[in-house]
């Protein structure tokens, strides 16, 4: 009987700590971000998340918590800087409170399209702005994007900025739009996302700055009279790593995290691009639809003050200089 139990006591203890080598083998990171489960940059997450156990051989494996469940973006990148949070996919418009470079994105103008944002994500100073952010605490990865910005009024299409003064438009609100919705002369209006459909309904706001994406995924084409396509902006996302996560992986970890990120960031991209020309035509029929054509030149006063605000930096300067290179 003794021998008996000696031997299950040994089988137990070999049965235990070939559990806790497994659990300990692999290595679960968090990520954190605000879109919903049906957006792209969600569904970039979990990308990453299928991919990235096979890329580190099991080493690693991510918990993705979308619709801002660890809190607002700025609430994650304070858990970020502690260690709380591993990872996150951080809009490009809180990041730049960060890294203030990262605002040379949101240069008025400066993208034709989403795949014209693409190409200028692989230019050395798009590197220097994700390097920049290393002050505060993260190690950025790379971009992906959502669609580029027009501008979805109540009432009507807008031909001139004329037809925004003083309306109250919904913005994101950080610094760099800021700038130029007021040079437009409109009264930017900082309201959540969730928000915007009564507040349209209701008259609370006039129109709203938006990506076609956003619009089509909650319907806001049901409360407004025309939405005109002016494409004044590109609007990336940042992946982010707390450097407290970063140094505490593994060379081959930190490469299998890159190439499961690399993937994904690049898949959403491509999604995007094709999402633009679907989310047109899926509105057609349902609301007035305009096109503002030379929108360089109409919005010139707004863009000019854009660039005396932010053309200063060094690194957004040669940012600009790079995507428009990258363009041709």
């Amino acid at each position: 009987m003794k021998h008996f139990l000696t031997a299950r006591l040994a089988a137990s203890t070999a049965a235990l700590a070939l559990m806790t080598s497994a659990a300990l083998a692999e290595k679960e990171l968090r990520i954190g971000l605000i879109t919903p489960p049906p957006h792209v940059w969600t569904q970039v997450a979990n990308r990453m998340a299928d991919s990235l156990p096979d890329e580190s051989g099991d080493a690693l494996s991510l918990a993705v918590f979308p619709a801002g469940q660890l809190g607002s973006e700025q609430e994650m990148f304070q858990q970020l800087g502690t260690g709380l949070l591993d990872a996150a996919l951080m809009t490009g418009a809180i990041s730049s409170l960060r890294a203030p470079s990262l605002a040379g994105w949101f240069t008025p103008y400066l993208f034709e399209d989403v795949s014209a944002a693409a190409a200028a994500a692989e230019t050395p100073a798009a590197q220097e702005m994700l390097d920049e952010l290393q002050r505060a605490g993260v190690q950025g990865l790379g971009y992906t994007f959502a669609g580029m910005r027009h501008i979805l009024m109540r009432e009507g299409l807008i031909e001139t900025p004329d037809d925004l003064v003083n309306e109250k438009i919904r913005i994101v609100p950080f610094p760099a739009m800021q700038t130029w919705w007021q040079a437009v002369g409109a009264v930017p209006t900082p309201v959540n996302l969730g928000d915007v459909y009564s507040g349209l309904q209701s008259g609370l706001l006039d129109g709203i700055d938006i990506d076609l994406d956003a619009l089509v995924g909650l319907n806001f084409q049901e409360v407004a009279g025309g939405l005109t396509l002016t494409n004044h902006m590109a609007f990336p996302a940042v992946l982010v790593v707390s450097q407290a996560t970063w140094s505490g992986m593994s060379e081959e970890e930190r490469a299998a995290f890159t190439a499961a990120a690399e993937e994904a960031l690049a898949w959403g991209t491509e999604q995007q691009v094709a999402a633009e020309s679907a989310n047109i035509a899926s509105l057609d029929g349902q609301i007035e639809i305009g096109r503002v054509e030379n929108g360089n030149e109409v919005f010139g006063t707004a863009n000019a003050a854009f660039q005396e605000a932010y053309g200063s930096n060094d690194i957004i300067s040669r940012f600009q200089e790079q995507a428009r290179e990258a363009a041709q």
